[in-house]
């Protein structure tokens, strides 16, 4: 059975989530979304949990893009970072941390 092809509608959604993407600037700098969400005590909590070398590559993104934002450069192009590489690494920590602590909060008000 053949594979189908995406609808316009479809197309236009990914393109314009690309678009979008672009547009945010923060791939420009060589970061991922989830290295630009704000810190709370969620996702600090979050950050801790990771694997050592995750947490050392989105350390590198991190105080690379804080490097090229001193110098008001942006990576060359080929360096950015790409819609299709980009991955919630931090989403699955997250919600775990979110889980616990609802949880937790809920076995308190017993």
């Amino acid at each position: 059975m053949a594979a189908r092809a995406p609808t316009v509608a479809a197309r236009f959604g990914l393109e314009f989530r690309k678009w979008y993407y672009n547009l945010c600037g923060f791939n420009k700098m060589g970061l991922m979304h989830d290295d630009t969400l704000y810190e709370d005590a969620d996702v600090e909590e979050a950050i801790r949990r990771l694997p050592e070398n995750v947490a050392s590559d989105r350390t590198f993104r991190i105080k690379r893009a804080l490097d090229l934002s001193m110098k008001h450069q942006i990576l060359p192009k080929e360096q950015w970072t790409k819609y299709e590489e980009d991955y919630p690494y931090l989403r699955p920590y997250l919600e775990e941390v979110i889980r616990e602590r609802k949880e937790k909060e809920e076995w308190f008000k017993k």
